[in-house]
């Protein structure tokens, strides 16, 4: 009988070493790469810890949340509200703690701010997920988008009938719980036809509170960034034994296989700790992203070609990505300078490596976004880069990736306490393939410059190297 074991047991390990672009220390068995690449090498050059320990915590407890929406509820009132409805996954997985998956079918839930409990409006989809969590006031279920009211397919109800407006369905039930006519909010502005819907079911229109909820997730709490810190201590080692697997195997390997080897490893190595047992509410938020492009990608910022080059000598490389746990956490991003290097090259570096570090100190509490921005560019501009400058310094970072505000000239923001940003004062040279991009994430503190998250140098020893 032919099997996928016979098949695998028959190729064997000196047929995939044939294979053309196969490298020979990526075909060779596990056993014998993992022996001689760990990561512990690169790992000494990690900068010494701070003030901010890792959390012990795999994501942030339903206690956190409950917090954060009674604080919301709290700053509602004082407006004269008396509920909320959360229609943003990242807003309701901050305020409630539910980790899902959207798509066109819809999730809302409704927070009444005298409670502070929500009440879920969801499809038939996703009750086992919500209905084992959060779910003290219950809530109301549709069977899924497009729905036909009464339909309940797992109940044998199944029914033909019109479209069931989920919209107007939804606004009937928060007016039976007795909220019709009541001044109520919504995390974001509503269409004008959305809105029409509220006034003919509720009775009076919802407020806009889409900033306040952005500006309490832009502020980072004490356990996120700790949280984060735990996402980044995993991505340091990722980084080193990225790292180490270069020195090692060098030209011998292609930027593809960098990737993926460090991803596995990266996860491996998270998982030991996280042991997940595949139920609902545990290990959620994980993320590990690994990129690695080498020569002529490194010189654009947002390359759309795939990434398949060998490493060669004389070049730039980049290894980059975005980790989290329970949705903290962030990029990290270290470019390399490969030698034989040209002045060219180290200069692109430096010049980057420095605005990483202007960005650290100017970034504190109390100064705008803006003024960062301008200080960083006329730094760039002054050592003659910026045919190289593609893009603003820096973005806000949160659970969805990009989150306001922007190190950019545009933005006048000033910056608070826990506000979170990548490192991105990046040169990009389409001409020679040169490019350096460093990122990692900088934590605006109470005084002083910001918290660096990665334990990562930026040094000449870890970046320029030679093999």
């Amino acid at each position: 009988m032919l099997t996928r074991r016979n098949i695998m047991k028959g190729v064997g390990v000196s047929a995939l070493a044939a294979v053309p672009g196969m490298s020979p220390a990526l075909a060779a068995p596990a056993p014998a790469k993992g022996a001689s690449v760990t990561g512990a090498e690169s790992a000494k050059l990690f900068l010494p810890p701070d003030e901010v320990a890792p959390a012990t915590v795999d994501r942030l407890p339903l206690s956190w949340s409950k917090e954060r929406t009674s604080r919301l509820c709290e700053m509602l009132k004082e407006q004269g509200f008396e509920g909320i409805l959360l229609t943003n996954q990242w807003n309701i997985i901050y305020f409630t703690g539910l980790w899902h998956t959207t798509t066109e079918r819809m999730i809302h839930c409704f927070i009444p701010t005298a409670t502070g409990t929500p009440i879920w409006f969801y499809p038939a989809l996703d009750r086992d997920l919500i209905q084992s969590w959060w779910y003290d006031d219950g809530g109301e279920m549709y069977f899924d988008w497009l729905d036909v009211e009464g339909t309940m397919v797992q109940e044998g109800k199944v029914a033909k009938g019109p479209t069931n407006d989920l919209w107007r369905w939804m606004l009937r039930h928060i007016k039976k719980r007795g909220y019709g006519g009541k001044k109520l909010a919504v995390d974001k502005e509503l269409t004008p036809t959305a809105q029409t819907k509220v006034g003919e079911e509720i009775g009076t229109p919802m407020a806009s509170a889409e900033q306040l909820c952005l500006y309490m997730r832009m502020r980072k709490t004490p356990l996120e960034i700790a949280l984060t810190r735990r996402a980044y201590s995993y991505f340091d080692k990722i980084h080193a034994y990225a790292r180490d697997l270069i020195l090692t195997h060098g030209t011998d390997l292609m930027d593809f296989e960098v990737a993926h080897a460090a991803r596995k490893f990266g996860v491996e190595i998270m998982m030991k700790d996280l042991a997940p047992d595949g139920k609902p509410h545990n290990a959620v938020g994980i993320s590990v992203g690994v990129n690695c492009r080498a020569g002529q990608p490194t010189g654009y910022p947002h390359p759309n070609q795939f990434f398949y080059n060998r490493i060669q000598k004389g070049q730039a490389l980049q290894v980059s990505g975005v980790v989290r746990i329970g949705g903290c956490g962030g990029e990290c991003y270290r470019p390399y300078m490969i030698g034989p290097r040209t002045g060219h090259m180290e200069k692109i570096w430096t010049v980057t490596r420095d605005a990483c570090l202007m960005q650290k100190d100017l970034s504190r509490k109390g100064t705008k976004c803006s003024d960062v921005a301008y200080d960083i560019h006329k730094f760039q501009v002054e050592q003659g880069v910026q045919k190289y400058v593609y893009h603003r310094p820096a973005h806000g970072e949160g659970m969805e990736g990009h989150q306001p505000p922007y190190l950019a000239l545009g933005d006048h923001t000033v910056l608070d306490t826990g506000m979170m940003f990548s490192v991105e004062p990046g040169l990009f040279d389409p001409e020679t393939g040169t490019g350096a991009n460093f990122s990692d994430g900088f934590i605006v503190k109470d005084s002083g410059p910001s918290l660096q998250m990665s334990r990562l140098p930026w040094s000449e020893e870890w970046a320029w190297i030679n093999i």
